[in-house]
């Protein structure tokens, strides 16, 4: 059986083929395009809607100048130099796509619109161009009917949508880098222009050549693997974030998203390289007998500090709850995590993990909030309750929360100590840096009624040997914050964005802890910044809401 033009029904026109491919890479860089724009704008609603919104604009943009082309234009030629074209501008992305996003982060903007110039810049152009190939393969229907002509067009290209979405969540995303699915656009473009093109047009052999190198220089390019940050040990795309490994000097540091998450001595791995992470030591002199902390669950893995110290420090059992396997994967490999039956890993959601548990903990350290994507569901009044009620008769909740402690900025730590405090008896803040920068917040929640005074605390320094000198960080305890005007975080309410919106364009101070060579002399610790205690690095980020 064939066609009026002899050909087998099963077999796609030139113009079917163009049109199912401009469907698999306008969706696939659109899922792409998260992954590239989250580390510098954070993965929020905001910049997702920006996503969803700058595609659509574009595709419909391309459609309608495609439309009105089309009857006087439309080719198979000018199909093959418009995916040409796009694959070109893919191989910019891989090329500059990292400086294109950095100064479309520069443009000042309210924190909810921030990502849309930069989404704009980066995937505008290519999704307007993919939007042409539709009406244009239309028009170039074998069939004389209009509607049925459209309705075919339009079915090919959503098939191919549909492939591209899921062939990118679920191949491309969990096994290549943002760079490596770039290139595969990219040659699946460069691939249909020969497949319609040729041996019918060899005079663009040329170009087809020229932007094939251009993709494979662009992507060599990219993948040296050096970074402003340092040399690049390991990176890839997980399910949930961009993971990269870095080396600068001596220190090896964990990015998630673009962030730097956990950092490692590779001369020494159980030191503090962050200064925040010191206080995960703070329950050690809350605990009315520190000996009592036997077993502890840390929800969030990251490189492992706080896991690996206690361990190396405390007669404690420790697990640890990390979503992401890959995370768990590269902390074995790059972060010299061991396995053992003092320290147990486990791949889940933290809060299914804790509603599933029958053990009790003497503290869960809740350690998977990034500055710009906190997970809603471990920030509520229930999760607070859950995690009470997996805790011992004197346990305790920490958690790491980035924020500004007050001021602009302090929206969600605010609101996370008013929900904690709804929870649980007695709260106790924080603050790691000096300034009102966004920084990492900790709070700790016991069950105990009596609140302890800062001179006790030091007091309890002064006798303990927790491993590890405390004075700088007692000094840092806050007063409750201001909490009428923020709400308290529920399931069925937390508006987590919304809280972290006020934190856009603020500086994020991350200190860094000088080296820990008394770090065993109670009552003592090595400072390089008589203010804070600390050696300081600020790192600019973005906070999208």
């Amino acid at each position: 059986m064939s066609t009026a033009d002899g050909r087998s029904p099963w077999r796609p026109t030139s113009p079917e083929i163009a049109v199912f491919v401009s469907g698999v890479a306008s969706m696939g860089l659109e899922i792409l395009a998260g992954r590239l724009v989250a580390p510098q704008f954070g993965s929020s609603i905001y910049t997702w809607g920006s996503i969803i919104g700058v595609f659509l604009a574009a595709l419909s943009l391309g459609y309608h100048q495609g439309g009105k082309r089309a009857a006087t234009r439309a080719s198979e030629r000018r199909l093959s130099l418009i995916l040409i074209a796009t694959a070109a501008y893919v191989a910019l992305l891989v090329l500059a796509g990292d400086l294109l996003l950095r100064s479309a982060a520069g443009i000042p903007l309210p924190s909810r619109f921030a990502s849309l110039p930069a989404v704009t810049l980066l995937f505008g152009p290519p999704t307007y161009l993919l939007g042409f190939i539709s009406p244009y393969a239309a028009e170039l229907s074998a069939s004389e009917e209009v509607g049925r002509a459209s309705g075919h067009v339009y079915m090919v290209g959503t098939v191919g949508s549909i492939v591209g979405a899921f062939g990118t969540t679920f191949l491309l995303v969990p096994t290549l880098s943002v760079d490596a699915i770039s290139l595969v656009f990219g040659a699946l473009l460069v691939g249909t222009v020969v497949a319609i093109s040729f041996p019918e047009r060899p005079q663009d052999t040329g170009v087809v050549v020229l932007v094939s190198l251009l993709l494979v220089g662009a992507f060599a390019a990219g993948s040296l693997g050096y970074s402003v940050e340092g040399q690049v040990v390991y990176e890839t795309q997980t399910a949930y974030q961009e993971l990269r490994v870095v080396d600068s000097g001596d220190t090896r540091t964990l990015y998630l998203d673009g962030q730097r998450h956990s950092a490692m001595d590779l001369d020494d791995p159980n030191r503090h390289v962050f200064e925040y992470t010191r206080y995960f030591h703070i329950p050690y002199l809350l605990a009315d007998d520190p000996d009592e902390i036997d077993r502890v669950l840390f929800v969030g893995g990251g490189g492992f500090t706080g896991p690996k110290r206690f361990v190396h420090e405390y007669d404690a059992t420790v697990d640890v709850v990390e979503i992401d396997p890959e995370v768990v994967d590269v902390a074995k490999e790059h972060f010299r995590v061991e396995e053992s039956d003092r320290l147990r890993i486990h791949t889940a959601d933290g809060r299914e993990f804790l509603r599933e548990t029958d053990h009790t903990y003497d503290l869960i350290v809740l350690d998977a909030y990034k500055k710009d994507k906190v997970p809603f569901q471990l920030t509520t009044v229930e999760f607070m309750e859950l995690a009470k009620s997996r805790l011992s008769a004197d346990g305790m909740l920490f958690a790491n929360i980035i924020s500004a402690p007050e001021g602009p900025g302090s929206e969600f730590y605010r609101a996370e100590y008013a929900t904690i405090d709804r929870a649980f008896p007695t709260v106790y803040s924080f603050r790691t840096s000096a300034s009102n920068a966004v920084q990492n917040v900790e709070i700790v929640a016991t069950r105990d009624d009596r609140r302890l005074t800062e001179a006790e605390l030091l007091a309890r320094n002064e006798r303990r040997d927790v491993g590890i000198g405390l004075a700088n960080e007692v000094r840092s305890l806050m007063e409750p914050p201001r909490t009428d005007d923020v709400p308290v975080l529920r399931d069925d309410r937390a508006p987590v964005d919304s809280l972290l919106d006020s934190m856009a364009g603020q500086r994020y101070v991350v200190e860094e802890s000088a080296d820990e060579n008394s770090s065993n002399t109670s009552g003592s610790s090595t400072t390089a910044d008589p203010a804070t205690g600390s050696a300081s690095t600020e790192v600019r980020a973005r906070v999208v809401g």
